[in-house]
């Protein structure tokens, strides 16, 4: 194994991520995974599979400042997690002026929605879901009303997020939300792949050549601007 294999197993075993495109000729492409839970300030148990946010953010911010990387391509299969490091992470991904393209894979639920639409284009597989619902919190916390104002202030975030970035209402988003028929132990909906696309939340319904062919669109797209 040469350096440069090297180097690239390390890169996708500690960052979730990997160069594609080297070739000169081709389009150079950032490939991100955000996979298992989003992992915020505490960290995690050791039998669950997470996604660091602090080893996302500052490969982000490489993508935007690098003239060697044209696009991004995201791949999201979580369950959700820290609502403030997920948020942070959209938004550093919202903010890129790179052609951006999300694919859900599995899942991408609760805070992995905002991730999900923070691309500029994206998309789920047939069997792929999206889960909505309410900020939740556990521990110890104080109960007073300030408690419940913060939640719902975070909860606005999330859905005004999520609004911008996609093409549903932030009315409709706060429905699905407190909707109590779809989930067994929860209020909130759970969206398939086609009916996620239905609602506005994703843009349309596919797999990585779909995903890869409107990156390299965009791409192609972006360079021409530049050259008039």
């Amino acid at each position: 194994m040469d350096q440069k294999q090297s180097e690239e197993r390390e890169q996708i075993k500690e960052m979730g991520s990997l160069d594609l495109g080297t070739n000169k000729e081709k389009d150079r492409i950032k490939l991100l995974t955000i996979i298992g839970e989003i992992e915020g300030h505490e960290a995690v148990s050791g039998n669950t599979k997470a996604t660091k946010y602090e080893h996302l953010l500052p490969v982000l911010a490489e993508i935007e400042d690098s003239e060697e990387i044209d696009g991004l391509l995201v791949l999201l299969h979580t369950l959700g997690g820290d609502v403030e490091a997920g948020l942070s992470i959209a938004e550093m991904i919202a903010s890129l002026s790179k052609p951006t393209v999300s694919l859900v894979l599995g899942g991408s639920h609760s805070i992995g929605g905002p991730l999900a639409v923070s691309a500029r284009y994206s998309f789920i597989v047939p069997s792929g879901t999206m889960v909505v619902h309410p900020v939740r919190t556990n521990g110890m916390f104080i109960g007073v009303e300030q408690s419940l104002r913060n939640m719902l202030k975070t909860q606005d975030r999330i859905t005004r997020f999520l609004s911008d970035h996609s093409k549903m209402s932030q009315e409709r988003i706060e429905k699905l939300m407190l909707n109590p028929t779809e989930l067994v132990k929860d209020v909130g909906t759970l969206l398939e792949g086609e009916d996620a696309v239905r609602e506005g939340l994703i843009d349309a319904v596919g797999g990585l050549k779909d995903a890869l062919g409107k990156l390299h669109e965009m791409i192609a797209q972006e360079k021409q601007k530049r050259a008039k």
